[in-house]
C-alpha cells in the first residue's frame, strides 16, 4: 500500500493490455488475519462469559441460610401439644450482590466479544449467498448474548429460597443487561463480499482499476485525491478497495461523479442511476442490479463485456 499523496489526475488510465481487473473483492491476508485474531479473542470472552453463566447457575443460586430444625420436636407453650419444628431457607445476600456482579460482568463480556466479532465481520464478510452462515456469522453476537443471559433469568425467577426483592433486582438488571448485550450483538447492516465486490466493481468501471483514495479519520473511500472531504490534514492513503477495507473504510462514497468532476475525469452519463444502484445494495438489497456506465463516445476507461447467459 502507498502512503504518499495521489498525484492530481486528468484521466483514468487503461490497464496495460493483457492485464485483467481483480475477478472479485477478497480481503487482503492482513486484514484475514487480523479478523481471526478478533474472532478467537471474541470467542475466548464469550466462553468466559457462558461460564460464568454455569458458575452463577449451578452454585451462586443453590447457596442458601437455614434456619431452625427440620423435623425437630418443640412444645407449643399455649397449647401444650408438642410439634415438628420446620427449617427456613433464604438467599444469602453475599450471594445475591455476587449474582448481580457476575450480571454485569456476563453482558460486558457479551458485549466486548460482540463488538470484535463485527468488526472481524467487516474486515472478512461472509457471501450474502450462503444464507445460512451469513445469518449465523452476522448475528452470533446476538446469539451468545440469549445464550449467556435466558437460562440464567429463568432459574432466577424460579429459585424458591430468593425473596420477591431479590428476585425483581435481579431479574431486572439480567433484563436490562441481556437486552443491550443482544441488541448491541445484532448487526443491522451486515457487509458481505457481494457489497464489497459491488464497490469494487464501481471503481474499476469508472476508474479502469482497482485503486481508491481515503484518509485515517473517514468512513468511506473515494475515486480523487483532491475533493474536500479528504483535505483534512491528514495523509492520503492510496490502495485498493481490499486495503481501505482492511484500513477500517466500509463503503465507495456515493458521491463519485462530483470527485470525478473535480479531478478532470470523465462522469459516465447514468452516474446518478448507479449511485442509486450502489446505495441500495450497500444498505442490503440483494436484488438489486448494478448499471454499467454509459459513456460518451470513445471515453470509456476499461471495457468490459457481459458474461455469457447460463445454460
Amino acid at each position: 500500500m502507498s502512503y504518499a499523496s495521489t498525484p492530481r489526475r486528468k484521466q483514468a488510465p487503461t490497464p496495460a493490455a493483457g492485464s485483467e481487473p481483480a475477478p472479485g473483492w477478497t480481503p487482503t491476508p492482513e486484514a484475514k488475519a487480523k479478523a481471526t485474531r478478533f474472532r478467537w479473542i471474541a470467542a475466548i470472552l464469550w466462553a468466559v462469559a457462558i461460564i460464568l453463566e454455569a458458575v452463577s447457575i449451578f452454585w451462586l443460586l443453590r447457596q442458601r441460610e437455614v434456619t431452625g430444625t427440620d423435623g425437630e420436636l418443640v412444645r407449643n407453650p399455649q397449647t401444650g401439644i408438642l410439634e415438628s419444628s420446620a427449617s427456613t431457607s433464604t438467599f444469602p445476600q453475599w450471594a445475591f450482590v455476587s449474582l448481580i456482579i457476575a450480571i454485569v460482568i456476563i453482558g460486558a463480556l457479551s458485549i466486548t466479544g460482540s463488538m470484535l466479532w463485527k468488526q472481524a465481520n467487516r474486515l472478512d464478510p461472509a457471501r450474502r449467498s450462503d444464507t445460512v452462515r451469513f445469518f449465523v456469522q452476522n448475528q452470533l453476537g446476538a446469539i451468545i448474548a440469549i445464550i449467556a443471559f435466558l437460562p440464567l433469568i429463568i432459574l432466577i425467577f424460579l429459585n424458591k429460597d430468593m425473596n420477591g426483592k431479590q428476585k425483581g433486582i435481579a431479574g431486572a438488571i439480567g433484563i436490562v443487561v441481556a437486552l443491550a448485550a443482544v441488541a448491541l450483538g445484532i448487526d443491522y447492516n451486515p457487509p458481505s463480499v457481494e457489497k464489497y465486490t459491488a464497490d469494487q466493481s464501481t471503481v474499476i468501471q469508472l476508474l479502469g482499476k482497482d485503486q481508491v483514495v481515503w484518509v485515517d479519520g473517514g468512513k468511506v473511500y473515494h475515486v480523487c485525491d483532491q475533493v474536500s472531504d479528504i483535505q483534512t490534514g491528514s495523509d492520503k492513503r492510496t490502495g485498493t478497495t481490499a486495503q481501505a477495507v482492511e484500513a477500517g473504510k466500509n463503503r465507495l462514497t456515493l458521491k463519485f461523479a462530483s470527485e470525478m468532476r473535480t479531478c478532470g475525469l470523465e462522469v459516465p452519463q447514468n452516474a446518478d442511476e448507479i449511485a442509486a444502484a450502489l446505495k441500495q445494495i450497500q444498505d442490503g438489497s440483494a436484488s438489486t442490479t448494478l448499471p454499467a456506465p454509459v459513456w460518451a463516445d470513445g471515453k470509456a476507461p476499461i471495457t468490459i463485456p457481459d458474461a455469457a447467459p447460463a445454460s
